[in-house]
């Protein structure tokens, strides 16, 4: 069984006999850490693009083109990654892909999609992968920089001047890590500790017992789990009472559960869709929210994370172009790149030929506290 979950998952949702299609399939890729210590980012992802296909083709299909979608589990590593890339670009000839889940993964098969030129929708978030400016990758993830910026605004808010920061040793902590130095003159904030863990270490205990001895006034933790929740863990145990903030990369119910009672007052960037019920009425992207919620329970029996938005986003992104350019890889490029006022879940999308990831910060990100075990607004 597990050897199949590691082999490809075909997904054609082909309802109706193709003698009632208008054209042939639109074929697009999919390329998710659906297996593997990601997996908490890869599952939601797949599961809601493969609800999306479903829904457009039974609603008749994309200009009256069906669609079939090929996705692929890269395990979350960039080698498999590649592989599947390669694949989905030579034996499938898709027209277009989505994913992959992480940085990392992303950027390994870069340069195989700008190679042979077809476009990708990353739903990483590390910002290296849109700047600079590559011509076939586009992002639906919010960038790093803008998460960095939702923390130090906090910080400069409420008097917190002195920071550690301890991130994880790979694309996205690095990335993150980038974010957190250069942008911290700019908020009169100093770092006065950084760190480094490795995304398989077990124990962050000696790297946290230097940030104590250099008593910062709170503690910013970058990467995706279980890293940030031992981090958080040892923390406690090592009685640190600075305010933690954790990277949007913790940003689904995996997190609390991993860290418990250490979760507790933890604060982090997110998209709006953890706290889509506490948001006013007259937010732009709750009733688009909320309907997916509802939409992802009824078929998979819980709620989405945060990570089946982008994978949510990027496709809601595709079909817009796709619906435009047609199976034309070079138009389908250009018309990503062209796509305004594109209601999201993570975000309203203004794409153009210097922004490939098209969100800003006012509606990309909230503050959220981890309280009693769920997420709370920062209003």
């Amino acid at each position: 069984m597990k050897k199949f979950l590691l082999s490809f998952i075909l997904v054609s949702f082909l309802l109706v006999s193709t003698s009632v299609w208008a054209g042939k399939p639109y074929k697009i890729g999919a390329l998710f850490s659906i297996t593997g210590p990601t997996s908490f980012i890869g599952e939601p992802e797949r599961n809601t693009l493969v609800m999306l296909v479903d829904e457009v083709n039974k609603a008749g299909g994309i200009n009256g083109h069906p669609v079939e979608l090929v996705v692929y589990d890269t395990e979350g590593e960039e080698t498999n990654a590649v592989k599947k890339v390669t694949k989905l670009i030579v034996q499938d000839r898709v027209l277009a892909i989505i994913g992959p889940s992480r940085t990392g993964t992303t950027l390994a098969v870069v340069p195989f999609v700008e190679r042979y030129k077809v476009p990708l929708i990353s739903c990483a978030a590390g910002i290296k992968i849109v700047e600079p400016v590559k011509p076939w990758v586009f992002k639906t993830a919010q960038s790093d920089r803008l998460a960095v910026k939702k923390i130090y605004e906090y910080c400069q808010a409420n008097g917190i001047k002195k920071v550690a920061i301890i991130t994880v040793s790979n694309g996205f902590g690095q990335s993150g890590r980038e974010e957190l130095k250069s942008l911290a003159k700019e908020y009169g904030i100093e770092i006065v500790a950084d760190e480094l863990f490795g995304p398989k270490d077990t124990d962050m205990t000696p790297q946290l017992t230097r940030i104590r001895s250099k008593n910062p006034d709170a503690v910013i933790c970058w990467g995706t789990n279980p890293g940030p929740a031992i981090v958080a863990k040892n923390m406690k145990q090592l009685g640190m009472k600075q305010q933690l903030f954790m990277s949007h990369g913790v940003a689904s119910k995996k997190f609390i559960e991993l860290a418990g009672d250490a979760a507790e007052g933890i604060i982090l960037p997110a998209g709006k869709i953890l706290v889509a019920d506490q948001l006013p009425d007259d937010d732009p992207q709750k009733k688009l929210l909320l309907d997916y919620i509802a939409r992802y329970k009824a078929r998979f029996g819980k709620e989405p994370s945060a990570f089946g938005g982008h994978a949510y986003d990027a496709f809601l992104l595709l079909k817009a172009a796709l619906e435009k350019a047609g199976a034309d890889r070079a138009k389908i490029r250009e018309a990503l790149e062209n796509l305004r006022g594109i209601v999201g879940i993570h975000g309203i999308f203004n794409m153009s030929p210097t922004d490939h990831n098209g969100l800003d910060e006012k509606t990309a990100f909230v503050l959220i506290r981890i309280q009693n075990g769920d997420w709370q607004l920062i209003k």
